[in-house]
């Protein structure tokens, strides 16, 4: 405990508290929407445009990459849930072809056009996640701050509408609600999150932000409100223990809190056995 209080006293550690858990808290709220509208995958998907965006940012040498990822992604967000209407391209198909041709010409991007005398590294961290996140700025903590704060309350005015449009899409349209514009509500704070996860759990492992949660609430509760309120518990509660243990044993950020996630979501499937037996 000493030495766990002492490594909070340093601001960058405490910086990366913020972030990662405001960063859990989002993913949770819009992720038991994605896994009961079965875009529980869009993650995986998104991520792999996020950094195929960012790999064209590096090429280009934009200060800012978030001017190129952000927008990038966020268009990417809106073809994957429009694609799921789409008889010709089911929406699990669109998400394998957005994110293999992603993450290949990001890759390709890297290799071809290198900005660093390591570039296996810089895939590597960029994919799995690194110590970025305990090197966050005031600039980069404000932004995540602000992203988040919109991202909560935005779900919280327009948390009827989501509910209408995941169970029933159908009806809601026919009742005279713009399914549309939630979807692409939905489809633009997603790919908010997945952006600004990035930094926290890798490329790859995003998903696992969104789908956790989600699927461990559901477990132990029927009702969207209720899950809804567990998961956002859950998933905060697992970024917390993860960032600890990390910090402590020295293990990769994004790994352990996804660790933390897996090992805890099996918890609750025990659990859930005996509730319901």
């Amino acid at each position: 405990m000493d030495k766990f209080l002492e490594y909070m006293s340093f601001d960058f550690v405490r910086n990366a508290f913020i972030v990662g858990i405001l960063i859990a808290l989002c993913s949770s709220l819009l992720g038991v929407t994605l896994v009961l509208k079965r875009f529980s995958f869009i993650g995986d998907g998104l991520s792999h445009v996020a950094f195929g965006a960012m790999a064209v940012a590096s090429v280009l040498n934009v200060t800012n990459d978030l001017l190129v990822i952000l927008p990038i992604t966020v268009i990417s967000a809106i073809l994957l849930l429009r694609s799921g209407v789409n008889k010709k391209l089911q929406g699990d198909a669109a998400i394998a072809v957005f994110s293999v041709t992603a993450l290949a010409a990001g890759y390709l991007l890297m290799n071809v056009f290198p900005v660093s005398a390591n570039v296996s590294g810089d895939v590597c961290s960029t994919l799995f996640g690194s110590t970025s996140l305990l090197t966050l700025n005031k600039n980069d903590v404000t932004l995540c701050m602000v992203l988040s704060a919109i991202v909560i309350t935005l779900f919280v005015l327009f948390y009827n509408k989501i509910f209408d449009v995941t169970f029933d899409e159908v009806f809601s349209k026919a009742i005279g609600t713009n399914t549309e514009a939630v979807n692409l509500f939905i489809a633009v704070i997603t790919a908010v999150i997945i952006v600004l996860a990035m930094n926290l759990v890798g490329s790859l492992l995003i998903s696992a932000l969104v789908i956790f949660p989600a699927l461990a609430a559901m477990r132990l509760f029927r009702s969207f409100r209720s899950v809804t309120i567990f998961s956002a518990v859950f998933a905060v509660i697992c970024a917390a223990v993860g960032m600890i243990t990390s910090i402590m044993m020295g293990t990769p950020v994004g790994a352990t809190i996804v660790g933390v996630n897996a090992a805890a979501w099996g918890i609750i499937q025990i659990i859930g056995l005996f509730i319901k037996g």
